[in-house]
């Protein structure tokens, strides 16, 4: 019998050659069936620089998300979800932001629209709208794009390698080339009386194609185009499915950099995949080659595992000294932005946003992170050096946490959090609660504080009892909702503060809106930054609780409600928020 039956343990013989230290056998895996990408496509480069550079300055960054990054969703971005997200990368400083595939749908036509309309984009920013090279999906793009006032890039793409030629478009190479040409051909056409457009070509699956029959088609495309420095071409090499190690694919990209016509007048541009895990490492050995444009998504969103992440790009960046040029300094912002417009959540080991990136559970760690703490504490005392223009030099921790706007209670908090996991798994199996990681984090801390007070153990009952008196429970609350009632038209809220009823109503907002703008008029302003619902319980005991997250200026917390319906237990989390911001 064995543990994993699904699970065929390696009985093979143990590799030829094999030192002794490794005995590993060959394996019932069905490796035969895969081909070296060496044997998929020639790399010609022999004489590499690449090894040699250095980065020194950031790419340009063109996030996708919009287009890329909103198709590999299940629910695909809303025109309210859309316009905030474009809003963030706008706040971030993004210059260049691909908005969407204006052919494949009305709601990404219509966003286009919604910037030629509105100025909801600042005149230096460059919108890029996608499309395949086909005439009547370049018309409809070109119609998308009429009336913006800002730069604006056609992208045009189509799939170049063998498989995808023979397999899917069924041409040959010179009846693609013609695909390619035609299409460039109908952008010009479309675009004759559009003086702020500029032009960009991907030859998707480039890392699978012949290199001089994409070299070919990239010159044409910038000949037909009449790429200037003035008004350069942007030539897009994706890796559009991740096959080999990134060294090859910076052999590529020095290859194209080495070999285009017409260098000068073109900008040369990435779009990594990450079906390998290696996206990272393709894009910035792909600038080390040439590249001075990566396209990918804020923290890697796309079809199957992902585009490049460019948060990691940046921030990678600037643990190097190197200015990424895009503003992560309130990282916590941005993270909870992205994953409400896409309804995904980012994993708390995510590079630099994850949660828990910043703790430690070991011992070891934890001591080590304490000591350089101290002694960057000390040095800047001692240098007169402000701790934040300080040179970092603290052991675990690449980077000060305060650079992308996280406190040092993250990290301070280490030393309390080895009883964190014991907590959520005591409250779940004994009373059905699934705190999010960053409430069982703040409730930890307060669970230490009461077993440094008792130097007991604290059983489950007891950690119930202490998530009540913290997060649910009142005493002598300054302030009351007494009555609320809503109608499609407008929302009616009673506040009870200190004995006196003040009745307030609000046309067009949703109950929750409502009672945060009564509380802010009556001094008692809550910011919701995030909220989470649960059922817990059977029968007549079933009630769902509601775990919110707000702000009060630099103070966050959090405070939960309970009720028989989701509306009423956030309605009390709110209004538990407002009396512990008082108190």
């Amino acid at each position: 019998m064995t543990t994993f039956p699904t699970i065929a343990t390696p009985t093979g013989a143990v590799a030829d050659a094999a030192p002794a230290w490794n005995r590993q056998r060959h394996s019932r895996m069905p490796s035969h069936r895969y081909r070296s990408v060496y044997d998929r496509v020639e790399v010609p480069l022999t004489e590499r620089d690449w090894p040699d550079a250095r980065l020194t300055r950031a790419p340009l960054w063109v996030p996708v998300d919009l287009r890329d990054g909103n198709q590999a969703l299940a629910e695909p971005m809303d025109p309210v979800r859309k316009r905030r997200f474009f809003e963030l990368l706008v706040a971030m400083g993004y210059k260049e932001i691909e908005v969407g595939y204006p052919s494949a749908s009305q709601t990404d036509f219509d966003f286009v629209r919604l910037i030629a309309r509105t100025d909801i984009a600042p005149a230096d920013i460059t919108i890029v709208v996608f499309t395949p090279a086909r005439r009547d999906l370049i018309e409809r793009t070109v119609e998308s794009v009429r009336g913006i006032r800002n730069e604006v890039v056609i992208h045009m793409y189509t799939a170049t390698a063998p498989a995808w030629r023979n397999v899917v478009l069924g041409k040959d190479t010179g009846e693609l080339r013609e695909l390619v040409i035609s299409g460039g051909r109908d952008v010009l056409e479309f675009t004759a009386a559009l003086p702020n457009v500029r032009f960009e070509f991907s030859p998707e699956v480039f890392n699978l194609t012949e290199p001089d029959f994409v070299l070919d088609i990239c010159d044409r495309m910038t000949t037909l185009w009449e790429a200037t420095p003035q008004r350069p071409v942007i030539l897009n090499l994706p890796a559009t499915v991740e096959v080999a190690t990134p060294n090859v694919y910076a052999d590529q990209i020095e290859y194209m950099d080495k070999n285009l016509a017409r260098r000068d007048s073109v900008i040369l541009s990435v779009h990594p995949h990450n079906d390998r895990g290696t996206g990272v490492a393709c894009a910035e050995l792909a600038v080390l080659a040439g590249a001075q444009r990566v396209e990918g998504c804020v923290f890697g969103n796309g079809e199957r595992t992902g585009n490049v992440d460019i948060a990691t790009l940046a921030l990678n960046l600037h643990a190097q000294g190197i200015d990424p040029m895009i503003d992560f300094s309130d990282i916590d912002e941005i993270r909870r932005t992205v994953e409400y417009c896409t309804r995904l959540p980012i994993h708390e080991r995510h590079p630099y946003v994850g949660d828990l990136v910043h703790t430690a559970f070991s011992g070891t760690h934890q001591d080590a992170i304490k000591k350089g703490m101290a002694e960057h504490r000390d040095r800047a005392a001692a240098t007169g050096v402000d701790g934040g223009e300080l040179d970092w030099q603290v052991p675990y921790l690449p980077i000060d946490p305060a650079d992308i706007g996280r406190s040092y209670d993250a990290v301070i908090r280490v030393n309390s959090q080895s009883g964190k996991g014991g907590i959520a798994y005591l409250l779940e199996s004994e009373y059905g609660l699934e705190l999010p990681r960053r409430l069982q984090i703040d409730f930890a801390r307060h669970v230490q504080a009461r077993t440094d007070d008792t130097g007991l153990e604290i059983t489950a009952a007891e950690l119930y009892e202490l998530f009540e008196a913290t997060y649910l429970n009142t005493e002598a609350p300054s302030v009351t909702l007494t009555q609320w009632r809503t109608t499609d038209a407008y929302t009616e809220v009673m506040l009870g503060i200190g004995g006196v009823a003040e009745r307030t109503e609000y046309r067009d907002s949703g109950p929750v809106e409502a009672l945060t703008a009564a509380l802010a008029r009556a001094g008692y302003p809550v910011e919701v930054l995030g909220s989470a619902q649960q059922w817990i319980g059977a029968g007549n005991d079933r009630a769902v609780i509601t775990y919110l997250e707000y702000r009060k200026g630099a103070r966050t917390g959090w405070a939960c409600g309970r009720s028989d319906s989701v509306l009423t237990a956030s309605l009390a989390a709110i209004i538990r928020a407002a009396n512990a911001i008082v108190s």
